[in-house]
C-alpha cells in the first residue's frame, strides 16, 4: 500500500465517475448488511438465540467503527487509488472466512474484519466531495449517498433471494466475489489525486480528535447521525425475527424483499443534497428527525398489518437518509484539506450509534418483543427531534467553516472573510 503523489489540480468529477463512486459505495457497504435477513437461518444452523445471532451485525458495526477511526483518516495521507482496493481485498478475505465458518463464534468474530474492511465507502465519499466544486458538492454527496444507501437496503433483498435458493453461506461467498471484482475495477479507474501531505500516522489520528474537540458543528451533526442510525439499526436488526414469526412466517426471500421498500426512501438522498446546497439545513434536520420518530407508530401497528410495516419502513428510511445527507453536506464544508478526518470522526459516532441500536434492539426484542422495539425506536426519534429544536434555537459556532485546515497537523485556522 504505497503513497502515490501527483502534481497539479485533481480532475473534476464527470457524471460517469459520480455514478462509479455511488455504485462502489453501495457494493462495499452492503457487506455489513447481508446477514440481517438471514439471522434466523444462521441462528437455526448453529442452535443460537436471536440475541446471539444479532451479535453478528453488532460486531460488524463495531469493526466498521474501528475502521472509521483508524483507516479512514489515511485517506488524507495515502493515495486512495491504492488504499481503497487494498481495503476491499481484506474485506473479501473476511467474507470468504465467514462463508466457511464452522460455528457462530467464528462468524461473529470475523464480522470485525468484514466491518472494518467495509469502510472503503467512507474513503470514497470524501474523495468525491473533494473532487466536486462548491456549488455542486451537496448534489454529488447526495448521489453518492444514494448509492451507499441503496447498497445498505438492497443488500437485504439480494441476501434473501440468494439464501432462499441456496443458503446463507452462499450469500457470503457471493459478497466475497463482488468485493474482489470491485477492488480490481477501482484500482484501474479511480482518478489520481493531488500531492498528499507528509505527516505521521500518530499526528494524523490526533488531528482527527482535534477536529472533533474544536468543531461544535461536527459534534452536533455526529450526534444526529448516531441517533438516526441507532433507530435504523433497532428496526433492521430485529425485522427478520418479526417477519419470520407469527402471523407472517415469511421465508428469507420474502424478508429480503422488504429492502426494496426501504430503497424507495433512498431516492430522497439526492433531494436532501440539493436542499442542503440551498441552505435549508435547519428545516430539513427537524423534518427528517421527526420522520424517524413517527415511523415507529406504523411499525408498531405492523405487528398484525403488513401495510403498516411497509409504510413504517418507507418513512423511517426517508428520515434516516435525509438526515444523513444533510449532516454530511454540512460537515464537508468545515475542512477542505481534512475531509477524510472529518468523515472519520463523524462516522465513528454514526456507527457507534448503529452498534448500540443493534445490540439493544436485539435484547429488547428478546425480552419485550416487537412492542418494546417500537417504543425504543420512537424514543430515539424523540430525542433527535428535541436535539433539532435546540440546534435551531442555538446554532453552533464554527471554527473552520469557510476557512482552512493545516493539512499537516489538522489544526483549524481562522476563517477567511
Amino acid at each position: 500500500m504505497g503513497d502515490e503523489r501527483t502534481t497539479g489540480t485533481p480532475p473534476r468529477l464527470t457524471q460517469a465517475m459520480v455514478l462509479l463512486f455511488a455504485l462502489s459505495c453501495g457494493v462495499s457497504v452492503a457487506n455489513l448488511y447481508y446477514a440481517q435477513p438471514v439471522l434466523e437461518s444462521i441462528a437455526r444452523t448453529f442452535g443460537a438465540t436471536s440475541g446471539t445471532a444479532g451479535l453478528i451485525v453488532t460486531f460488524a458495526q463495531i469493526g466498521y467503527a474501528l475502521g472509521l477511526a483508524f483507516l479512514v483518516p489515511l485517506g488524507d495521507l495515502l493515495s486512495r487509488r491504492r488504499l481503497v482496493p487494498t481495503v476491499l481485498v481484506v474485506t473479501a478475505v473476511g467474507l470468504t472466512v465467514s462463508a466457511l465458518a464452522p460455528d457462530i463464534g467464528v462468524l461473529v468474530a470475523v464480522g470485525l474484519v468484514v466491518g472494518g474492511g467495509s469502510v472503503a465507502a467512507q474513503l470514497l465519499i470524501p474523495m468525491a466531495a473533494s473532487l466536486a466544486d462548491d456549488r455542486s458538492r451537496g448534489h454529488v454527496v447526495g448521489v453518492v449517498m444514494s448509492g451507499l444507501l441503496l447498497g445498505i437496503l438492497l443488500a437485504r433483498t439480494v441476501s434473501g433471494i440468494v439464501a432462499e435458493v441456496s443458503s446463507w453461506r452462499v450469500v457470503y461467498a457471493m459478497a466475497a466475489v463482488l468485493t474482489l471484482v470491485l477492488a480490481v475495477v477501482l484500482s484501474r479507474l479511480l482518478p489520481p489525486e493531488g500531492e498528499r501531505p507528509r505527516i505521521g500516522y500518530g499526528s494524523l489520528l490526533r488531528s482527527t480528535v482535534t477536529l472533533m474537540r474544536t468543531e461544535t458543528l461536527l459534534r452536533r451533526r455526529a450526534f444526529f447521525g448516531a441517533l438516526g442510525f441507532a433507530a435504523f439499526s433497532v428496526f433492521w436488526t430485529t425485522m427478520a425475527f418479526l417477519l419470520a414469526g407469527a402471523p407472517y412466517h415469511y421465508s428469507e426471500l420474502t424478508i429480503g424483499l422488504f429492502g426494496l421498500v426501504g430503497a424507495g426512501g433512498a431516492l430522497c438522498a439526492n433531494v436532501a443534497g440539493r436542499w442542503a446546497d440551498r441552505g435549508w439545513t435547519t428545516t430539513t434536520t427537524l423534518v427528517f428527525a421527526a420522520l424517524v420518530g413517527i415511523s415507529f407508530l406504523p411499525l408498531w401497528l405492523g405487528r398484525s398489518s403488513l401495510a403498516m410495516v411497509i409504510v413504517g419502513i418507507l418513512v423511517l428510511d426517508v428520515g434516516v437518509q435525509g438526515l444523513q445527507v444533510t449532516n454530511q453536506s454540512m460537515i464537508y464544508r468545515l475542512a477542505p484539506h481534512a475531509r477524510s478526518r472529518v468523515n472519520s470522526g463523524y462516522m465513528v459516532c454514526y456507527f457507534f450509534g448503529g452498534a448500540v441500536g443493534s445490540a439493544v434492539g436485539a435484547w429488547v426484542y428478546e425480552s419485550h418483543r416487537w412492542a418494546g422495539v417500537c417504543v425504543l425506536g420512537g424514543a430515539i426519534g424523540l430525542v433527535a427531534v428535541v436535539a433539532a429544536v435546540v440546534d435551531a434555537v442555538r446554532p453552533p459556532a464554527t471554527t473552520t467553516s469557510g476557512g482552512t485546515v493545516d493539512a499537516t497537523v489538522g489544526e483549524p485556522s481562522a476563517p477567511t472573510t
